[in-house]
């Protein structure tokens, strides 16, 4: 049941085989299913992201000239070798700031630290590989392509059996959001390069000492793990510069989230006949977590990543609603245009700002 992707080159402080086994280990190969329903799958997967284009163009007006960005249908391990990948070229830039300042460390140190920080990594993944449903990488660059969208297969049969929802619904449904994006990032080509400037600016601003990020960083965990605070690891490490820029792509990604959420419900109904009990107990899945799983999910910013979809999807209807979906592509014209952490929350603000 998996398109392995490729493999991008590593960097020594952190053993990303390890995290690749590990996270593998940890995530386990997901609901039973035999060769031919296997076959099934990730052929009504990639039928589902073609069939999904089109919808997305009509309804959005965002227009995708050719699909550069391939699809590709993959397992959990294979979900997790292409983010530890993806991982490694960006992270780069940071290992380079680090031992440009440190010097690079001793045999000994690098094949022990290598070993810690790739486990500590794994244990992430393997948690993330268990749940995530698709995703669009537009990092990716490999052979003139332009991305890459990975639907990853065993996770969606476990949550389609578990919500009991028509299967090939269900199926299309995840397309939809998933194409969503590829399409955002392929009809608006200055997206993907916005966004690295937003990390290289994050990567410009990070601490170089490592036992004062350690320390800080730690005591700021014990707050989590004690219930005085609900930040994601992302906070806990983060300076205040590294916080302003942060919530510049909390902006765009709540944008690009709440979009897609907005495209795979308001197309469902033309082409997904169930698409209301969908929506109705996907939601519900949501609140229906154990207290060690809600704390990860609080440790990782999948919390976060929660509210980006409520709260953009809250920002796009409410622009469609006042100037039309050609006056809501404004977003999508300009850099300037892109909403702001707190114009998310305020849509009128960015509709006087934008049109006036």
């Amino acid at each position: 049941m998996t398109e392995a992707p490729t493999r991008a080159a590593s960097a020594p402080m952190i053993d990303w085989d390890l995290a690749v086994r590990v996270g593998s280990r940890l995530a386990g190969d997901g609901p039973a299913v035999s060769r031919g329903e296997a076959s099934e799958v990730v052929a009504e997967l990639r039928g589902g992201a073609e069939k999904s284009t089109p919808l997305v163009r009509e309804f959005t007006g965002l227009y995708a000239e050719a699909r550069t960005a391939p699809v590709l249908v993959v397992d959990r391990p294979g979900w997790i070798q292409a983010n530890a990948d993806g991982f490694a070229t960006v992270i780069a830039p940071i290992v380079g700031k680090l031992q440009e300042k440190k010097g690079p460390p001793s045999a000994m140190a690098e094949a022990i630290g290598s070993r810690i920080t790739g486990a500590e990594l794994g244990v992430m993944l393997g948690f993330l590989g268990g749940k995530v449903l698709g995703q669009f990488d537009p990092f990716h660059q490999a052979e003139g392509a332009a991305g890459r969208l990975l639907l990853v297969a065993p996770n969606i049969v476990h949550v389609e059996r578990e919500l009991g929802v028509d299967e090939h619904d269900f199926r299309l449904w995840v397309c939809l959001h998933e194409e969503t994006h590829r399409v955002q990032f392929t009809a608006v080509p200055w997206m993907r390069d916005h966004l690295q400037d937003l990390m290289g600016e994050i990567v410009g601003q990070v601490e170089t000492d490592p036992s004062a990020l350690l320390s800080e960083g730690l005591s700021r965990v014990g707050s989590v793990l004690s219930g005085k605070s609900d930040a994601s690891l992302l906070d806990l490490f983060s300076t205040p510069e590294q916080k302003t820029i942060i919530d510049k792509v909390t902006g765009v990604m709540s944008l690009l989230e709440g979009h897609a959420d907005v495209v795979m419900d308001g197309v469902g109904p033309e082409v997904i006949p169930s698409v209301d009990q969908i929506r109705a107990r996907f939601t519900q899945r949501r609140k229906g977590i154990g207290t060690l799983d809600k704390l990860l999910r609080r440790l990782l910013g999948l919390d976060q990543k929660m509210a980006q979809y409520r709260d953009g999807a809250v920002f796009v209807r409410a622009a469609i609603d006042k100037v039309g979906m050609e006056g809501f592509n404004a977003v999508f014209a300009e850099p300037a245009n892109l909403p702001t952490k707190s114009e998310i929350h305020d849509p009128e603000s960015w509709l006087k700002r934008v049109h006036g």
